[in-house]
């Protein structure tokens, strides 16, 4: 750990705004170590925060003790580190086999105020996950820069990342506190969503979580995995594969799906009410079932518009799968993911099991009625009311619906 005294040694000074240490391992009782710079009787101390369970304990170290101590740490209980000060940005990742790859960046001097984790000019929000604090996979992916200035071309991607984790802090409650929280996300893309539920859930907020990434394409998986492996995310799965002969899972808590096509969907949400899964997240897009059957007498006038039935169509949907959902046994909302200037595919259903919802036969006859109404045949009904499909018939249907540039 030659290489990371030296880094620390040279950065490590009146210029430091502050460290952060993560990703621990498993033979690790503290979760997290923060440093930041404390003056104190007139010189500078490092004051280390080692957030152990739901306790943070500080102590005060000079420059050569913390050193010694951040070096043994990221030689036996973690793996990543990252450091900020007014001249440099710098990381430092440590492989399973002990090898360390350390980046610095040196940067022209900023004022203090700079450092605050506020977005400049109108993006005045703050984001869960922050601008101006490099997030090694977000670097990788190409949303930020080195330095964690969030590229301008991907700033509507970081918005998303963003707003989505807002939803699963929403959550939490909901989930189980006692044992290991199972998670799959179906059609997981190039997985943007995927790490960064996983670096919320697991990197910030030290919930005990296995996440599994599911798509078809190999090449996705192969990369999502050597990306999950470079930073040491030991309990994040990528498996190549669909939904409908998916056998990884007996009990799944949560299941997220996003812009999985048109009834590829309802292949996903009706796989979650099976498993009884607590929390349900899904971002449909390309609703094309119910746009070629629907039809009402009394409508027939606004939807000889093909623009206007296009979206009318989405709209009847996604709200019946949530009526559905709810006769299941979930409390569900629709809510807007992210504005629509961004992209047209902004809605997510989220969709929370409650033990003590009551089966409402008011409330199913109601969207049958509905159904009636516009003529329509949704393959959620099929599957969850009406005695389903096969396997066969779900993956081929997954195959053939699932685009992952939609992603």
């Amino acid at each position: 750990m030659k290489d990371i005294r030296e880094f620390l040694d040279k950065y490590v000074n009146k210029d430091l705004e502050r460290i952060l240490v993560s990703n621990a391992r498993s033979t690790s009782s503290i979760s997290k170590l923060q440093v930041r710079p404390v003056p104190v009787k007139g010189e500078v101390r490092y004051q280390v925060t080692r957030i152990q369970g739901t306790k943070a304990i500080h102590e005060n170290y000079e420059k050569e003790e913390l050193i010694s101590y951040l070096t043994e740490q990221m030689k036996e209980n973690f793996r990543q580190l990252q450091l900020e000060g007014r001249y440099v940005q710098g990381r430092v990742l440590v492989s399973k086999k002990g090898k360390a790859d350390i980046k610095a960046r040196e940067i022209k001097a900023r004022v203090k105020e700079d450092f605050t984790p506020m977005l400049s000019h109108n993006r005045k929000k703050k984001y869960l996950l922050q601008e101006g604090i490099p997030v090694p996979w977000l670097v990788d992916l190409g949303v930020m820069t080195p330095e964690g200035k969030v590229r301008n071309s991907r700033y509507d991607k970081f918005k998303q990342l963003n707003r989505y984790l807002e939803f699963i802090q929403d959550i939490l409650p909901k989930l189980p506190k006692d044992r290991e929280i199972r998670i799959i996300d179906f059609g997981c893309g190039k997985s943007y969503l995927t790490f960064a539920m996983y670096y919320y859930l697991k990197e910030l907020n030290h919930y005990d979580i296995q996440v599994t990434g599911l798509d078809l394409k190999t090449d996705v998986i192969e990369k999502c995995r050597s990306l999950a492996e470079k930073y040491g995310y030991d309990k994040l799965d990528f498996q190549q594969g669909d939904i409908a002969s998916y056998q990884g899972a007996d009990q799944v808590d949560m299941v997220v799906t996003l812009h999985a096509c048109d009834t590829a969907t309802d292949f996903a949400l009706a796989k979650a009410v099976k498993w009884g899964a607590r929390v349900i997240l899904s971002v449909p897009c390309c609703q094309h079932e119910l746009n070629r059957q629907v039809y009402n007498q009394d409508l027939a006038p606004v939807l000889e518009y093909g623009i206007l039935k296009e979206r009318f169509a989405a709209l009847l949907t996604d709200g019946l799968r949530a009526q559905m959902l709810k006769s299941a046994g979930y409390d569900t909302q629709i809510l807007e993911f992210i504005s629509m200037e961004h992209t047209p595919k902004n809605l997510l259903i989220r969709a929370v099991k409650n033990e003590n919802r009551k089966e409402d036969p008011k409330q199913r006859q109601e969207w049958e009625n509905c159904i009636k109404a516009f003529h329509v045949e949704p393959s959620l009904k099929k599957l969850m009311f009406d005695g389903g499909s096969s396997d066969k018939e779900g993956t081929a249907a997954f195959d053939k619906e699932y685009r992952e540039d939609s992603k």
